[in-house]
């Protein structure tokens, strides 16, 4: 199988191009580079046979069109996006382009090869399109979100990857391109960016400056190891049905200040300092259109694929930690020269 997987030098996507090669799978890895992607991320794959990669943007169909062309590709594997709810509030304008029109221009590249190839390989194709939780908004205290639920996005994030989830349904019912969805609940693990939650709990922690919790820390999140997820994706491409969308949970419910306990927990553990890391706990203001709560329903991922989550939120927590602990030359040119920790996404309102 070849597959050609966009984003690939991003968090998730870095882990699904090394666990394909590792699967005896050869890919095409297209990414156009952002602040938030890492070649060094893929080092250990960098130089083998199975893995190309080539830098371009899904938002430049005529690229897109060569790619296909030549890679020849039997699935994609659309992961390429801008993905951090805090800068979309700051400036929206890259999250509509890449995830809205990215995503439009890489549906129609694909079908103009889809529809050329021959009958046996075209009916073998699949595109999975990649998504996320945040698409259907906040829950209350009780229930979780289905495949079916209805989509209320509350970020200019998670509104473009509403309407890049269906732009893809519509590729399918339209045009028959046999797309597959997945939306996916929080997903944390080694080699992510940090600007995220956990990785930015963690690295503060380690340097021993305050741990930023928005608000008092209640907002629930239902965290999913990147390889669970990534195992997900596998059983996507070899089980999934076209024209269907999977939830993938990991059916681990925390709040953000239980999380960043647990985090100032296990570093204490592992890398204790003279006082209790708890005390760089440090509540800020909320950002704005907060979700409250986010919890996943994947029965349907279980039934039909096959799939189960397997990293429990602690261990995970003390995997992810652990890694950051033993490879500060991945992470400290990133907080040196990218991103500083610094808040992003806060609104001055004039009223």
């Amino acid at each position: 199988m070849r597959v050609l997987v966009t984003g690939g030098a991003g968090f998730i996507g870095s882990a699904a191009c090394r666990r394909l090669v590792a699967e005896g799978i050869s890919l095409l890895n297209v990414d156009k580079l952002t602040y938030a992607a890492n070649l060094q991320s893929l080092a250990a794959i960098a130089q083998h046979a199975r893995y190309a990669f080539e830098r371009a943007d899904i938002c430049e169909r005529a690229a897109m069109d060569r790619i296909f062309r030549q890679f020849e590709p039997d699935a994609v594997l659309h992961l390429a996006a801008e993905t951090h709810v805090d800068r979309s509030i700051s400036d929206s304008s890259a999250f509509i382009h890449t995830n809205v029109v990215g995503t439009y221009q890489l549906l129609e590249a694909a079908r103009r090869y889809w529809e050329a190839l021959p009958t046996g390989r075209r009916a073998r194709f699949r595109f999975v399109h990649v998504s996320t939780d945040e698409v259907f908004g906040s829950l209350g205290p009780q229930g979780r979100f289905r495949e079916d639920s209805r989509y209320q996005p509350s970020s200019p994030y998670s509104a473009s990857k509403a309407g890049s989830d269906h732009l893809a349904s519509a590729w399918y019912r339209t045009y028959e391109l046999p797309v597959i969805i997945c939306n996916a609940s929080n997903n944390y693990g080694p080699y992510q960016f940090p600007e995220k939650l956990i990785p930015l709990a963690v690295l503060n922690a380690l340097e021993g400056i305050p741990l930023p919790v928005y608000g008092d820390g209640s907002n629930v999140r239902d965290w999913l190891y990147v390889e669970d997820f990534v195992d997900g994706f596998l059983k996507l491409l070899d089980r999934g049905r076209p024209g269907e969308s999977y939830n993938f949970g990991g059916g681990n419910e925390c709040s953000n200040l239980n999380v960043a306990k647990l985090i100032c927990g296990i570093l204490d553990r592992i890398a204790p300092i003279s006082r209790s890391r708890n005390s760089l706990i440090a509540f800020v203001p909320d950002r704005p259109g907060h979700d409250l709560r986010y919890a996943i329903d994947a029965t349907k991922a279980q039934r039909e694929l096959d799939w189960r989550p397997r990293v429990e939120l602690e261990r995970g927590l003390e995997l992810t930690i652990r890694w950051y602990v033993e490879n500060r030359a991945w992470w400290e040119p990133l907080r040196r020269n990218v991103y500083r920790g610094e808040r992003l996404g806060l609104v001055d309102v004039q009223r």
